[in-house]
């Protein structure tokens, strides 16, 4: 391009970090008597980072990623991940970042992927963090039938710091059909948040069983043949979940209701032939364990580690996803696109929501 009778050549922002010699080559090179360097503005996420050349391109990853303040961040640059496994990956994977992988070797939890002050603070950090193994079944003092059913104290709201009292639950399937395939619930326990069994039972399919997958589910004909009915099953079930609770305000807010925890619980709820609330289930996914003490204690552990972490949460928010369905929608519906055009990376990660409802929100602070 001439100007004024010289030559220009037009570079983006990126060369202006290269050494003065590069520039006078590339004049050279170009045949130019000035290099101009052009300014190139990127529009970059605030949440993940990762950089638009339109803004109309960052809207639409906004509007798509769910980012928000309940998505796993790392402690050194702050960058939200979609998951927590993306987070590891990021931290300690083969191409984690050299600053974020060598301060998270030097003071980060590899279980919960905080990272802390100094190494001191780690150390005692760990005591805290890493949990023993939960008892197997058979080792542990077991509910007598006559009192298979938690009687809970009368003001156990505020026992349990005004939030949810949650119970987790796992049950363990025998096959039935002709070739064995069909799910029956033969075995049922749930724990409530001290680890406590608060019921457990074998249960009686109700059609006959033709495979007890022995080497997965350690069950037998002999530990079905005095086992509970399966209505009698529910009615225990629901006892201990409703917890005094009236249908109207289980279905409207939950109330006094009890949480429920679990790996795969549309599954144990499909073969057990129960319904419960979907706003009062929490879901996890099967990690490969078969003892249901195990399972539950599981689930539990990871459930209250969740609804502990302290998400810096607006008001708002807190109140709309209290609701089930409100708290899914995506904040920028409610915009305008003039508004967000004109709104910064930040703001544009301030009115973005998660496409799920974090435990967080059963804490007391939320609720």
């Amino acid at each position: 391009m001439s100007i004024n009778g010289g030559k220009f050549a037009y570079l983006p922002i990126a060369f202006c970090l290269r050494s003065e010699k590069l520039l006078t080559d590339l004049e050279e090179e170009k045949g130019a008597d000035k290099l101009v360097l052009l300014f190139v503005s990127l529009h970059r996420c605030a949440a993940c980072f990762k950089q638009y050349k339109k803004k109309e391109h960052l809207i639409v990853h906004m509007k798509t990623s769910y980012h928000s303040v309940h998505q796993p961040k790392c402690g050194v640059c702050q960058k939200h991940c979609k998951s927590f496994e993306s987070l590891r990956e990021h931290t300690t994977g083969p191409l984690a970042k050299v600053n974020c992988s060598k301060i998270f070797a030097e003071r980060g939890c590899k279980l919960c992927l905080r990272i802390f002050d100094s190494p001191v603070s780690l150390r005692e950090h760990h005591s805290i963090c890493y949990l023993p193994a939960p008892a197997l079944l058979g080792t542990i003092k077991m509910p007598c039938p006559e009192s298979q059913i938690y009687d809970p104290p009368a003001d156990i709201e505020n026992d349990i710091g005004n939030h949810p009292e949650a119970v987790s639950m796992d049950c363990e399937m025998v096959g039935g059909g002709s070739d064995g395939s069909l799910d029956l619930c033969a075995r049922v326990c749930l724990v409530d948040e001290d680890e406590k069994v608060i019921f457990h039972t074998y249960v009686l399919p109700q059609i006959p069983v033709t495979n007890y997958r022995y080497e997965v589910t350690g069950i037998t004909e002999d530990h079905l043949r005095d086992a509970m009915p399966l209505k009698e099953v529910q009615d225990k079930i629901l006892q201990i979940l409703y917890n005094g609770e009236s249908i109207g305000r289980l279905r409207l807010n939950g109330g006094r209701a009890r949480v429920l925890l679990g790996h795969g619980l549309e599954h144990d709820l499909d073969c057990l032939k129960m319904n419960y609330p979907d706003h009062l289930l929490r879901y996890d996914i099967q990690i490969g364990m078969h003892d249901p003490y195990e399972d539950c204690v599981s689930v539990m552990r990871l459930y209250k580690r969740i609804r502990s972490q302290k998400h810096q949460t607006k008001g708002m928010e807190f109140r709309l996803a209290v609701g089930s369905t409100p708290s899914l929608k995506n904040g920028h519906d409610s915009w305008s696109y003039r508004e967000i055009e004109n709104m910064t990376p930040e703001e544009l990660f301030n009115i973005s929501k998660s496409n799920y409802r974090c435990w967080c929100f059963d804490s007391p602070q939320a609720l």
